[in-house]
């Protein structure tokens, strides 16, 4: 019997239950939960944690109850897709109430099935199109519940789960190795950016102990000094504001806000803000102990509360930003910045001003900075080839998903 043949669609409220159950408020203060919440269900489907609470001490949002079979539909931020299978739970398992919890009818459903039709491109762009709010779109589970799924005979569901079951295990398996080599490649990158400016690219050139933590044996004849003597702090400020304005991330380092593709908060005016040039270090001084500086590729302003400093003669801007985007130099600022909590340290300029600096001579920070360029290239290079490959893979999965869940393709019958 071929798959192919027309199918039935119906809306989801008819093939299966949704929010069966929830927790009653008198709950024993002292009953230990399991708690899934919506941050922890990723857009392929993956629950990430699991945490422990004494209901009494548990968010007030822990109160969906699941079983095994259920599919949980996060209906807040719907764009990211945070649907995921709920298989042989404990239990005391509660989600969020930020989910809708989908309960298959046994005599209309197949639990595996189902876990796939909500997954097909139509029912997601369905959900989309009903969610309502432009930052944090949100969709009740009653218009979940008004959406059509294909519905064919459930022995044909059953076969088309256990197709997909198999189909899509090889390419997750592609997926998770590429994903798994961008990651290796990211890590090389930090290593070899760190390798360069820390020990220099001789590997034969005798080292000696630098006396400082972070960067300990470096080239005998590399100098070290510290950032007072090698940097000025600029403190000019824009009279107009109409200059290029800059952005600081532990990401991306300095770029202009034009290059971002993200929607950012604009202040009514930028008059008053910092004036920084080509090759000045800009640190964000709220966010330095992630990382979050570098050197500007162009002139223009930044923030007033970012500090901008002129490296002078004995440092090249490219070496600068090489150094200060690798993690052992955030790791080390963390030292010199102020605050009670981790998260909101700040680095002012007399911290910054303690730090030490390795110093190559010039010609060697230039074949430095020209290596370091190289084999990015190179890396990113891949890096761009194997996303690529990783979105092929993906739309190749959902549309097998969408083929098979609506018959358009042939399930063959278990031999």
């Amino acid at each position: 019997m071929s798959s192919t043949q027309q199918q039935n669609t119906m809306r989801l409220k008819f093939a299966a239950t949704i929010n069966d159950e929830a927790l009653p408020e008198n709950v024993d203060p002292d009953f230990e939960i399991a708690y899934i919440d919506i941050g922890n269900v990723d857009s392929s489907g993956t629950i990430h944690e699991i945490v422990d609470y004494r209901f009494e001490a548990a968010p007030s949002r822990a109160r969906r109850i699941v079983r095994d079979g259920d599919i949980i539909i996060s209906t807040v931020r719907t764009y990211l897709q945070a649907i995921a299978p709920i298989i042989e739970p404990p239990e005391n398992l509660i989600v969020s109430t930020g989910f809708a919890v989908v309960r298959p009818r046994p005599d209309q459903l197949d639990p595996g099935f189902c876990r796939y039709a909500v997954r097909e491109p139509r029912f997601l762009a369905e959900v989309e199109m009903r969610s309502t709010g432009i930052s944090y779109p949100a969709i009740n589970a009653s218009e979940i519940g008004d959406i059509a799924i294909a519905l064919p005979e459930l022995p044909i569901q059953r076969r088309t789960s256990a197709f997909l079951d198999a189909e899509l295990a090889q390419l997750d398996t592609l997926i998770e190795a590429k994903e798994k080599l961008l990651g290796l490649l990211a890590e090389k990158r930090r290593t070899l950016v760190g390798e360069a400016v820390m020990r220099g690219l001789d590997r034969s050139a005798p080292l000696c102990p630098s006396g400082i933590d972070w960067l300990g044996d470096i080239p005998t004849h590399w100098e070290i000094e510290r950032s007072r003597w090698l940097f000025k702090e600029r403190d000019e400020r824009s009279e107009t504001g109409e200059e290029e304005m800059l952005t600081v991330s532990h990401i991306t380092g300095v770029t202009p806000r034009s290059e971002k593709d993200v929607n950012m908060f604009e202040a009514e005016t930028t008059a008053g803000y910092k004036l920084c040039f080509t090759g000045d270090l800009v640190i964000n001084t709220l966010w330095a102990w992630m990382g979050a500086m570098g050197t500007a590729p162009v002139d223009g302003i930044v923030s007033p509360a970012y500090n901008v400093y002129t490296p002078g003669p004995r440092l090249l801007p490219a070496f600068v930003d090489a150094l200060v985007r690798i993690p052992v130099f955030a790791q080390e600022v963390t030292r010199y910045s102020k605050g009670v909590w981790s998260s909101r340290l700040r680095l002012y300029p007399e911290g910054f001003f303690e730090t030490f600096w390795p110093v190559p001579p010039l010609d060697e920070q230039e074949a430095i900075v020209a290596f370091i360029a190289e084999e990015r290239t190179k890396i990113d290079k891949l890096a761009t080839a194997t996303e690529r490959s990783i979105a092929l893979l993906k739309e190749r999965r959902s549309a097998l998903i969408a083929a098979a869940v609506t018959g358009q393709i042939d399930i063959p019958e278990a031999a």
